[in-house]
């Protein structure tokens, strides 16, 4: 993806959103934030599952209820479109009531 297009897909994927992604480098990154352990490792799961069907893999942390996200495409050397889809069904993981 060229900066622009870039610039538009990370307007649009924030649009409503109280913590945004931001662009750092070759990458788009944010930090969730969950209620404890248990719904932050749910997260990981059920995003780790899409994750793997997409053959896209974030690079991330998790300490206790925080998961720190980032992601890029290595074979592409930045961010492609690959990165926007998993970063908006992260969106809607997020927002997924665990019950």
């Amino acid at each position: 993806m060229n900066p622009t297009d870039i610039k538009l897909a990370l307007q649009k994927l924030n649009q409503g959103l109280n913590r945004p992604w931001t662009l750092n480098g070759d990458g788009l990154e944010k930090q969730f934030e969950f209620a404890d352990f248990g719904d932050a490792l749910a997260f990981m799961v059920r995003v780790g599952i899409h994750a793997e069907a997409l053959d896209h893999h974030p690079e991330w942390s998790n300490v206790y209820n925080r998961v720190q996200v980032r992601l890029t495409t290595h074979s592409a050397q930045g961010i492609t479109e690959l990165d926007f889809q998993l970063a908006q069904f992260m969106e809607i993981e997020c927002a997924r009531p665990l019950v």
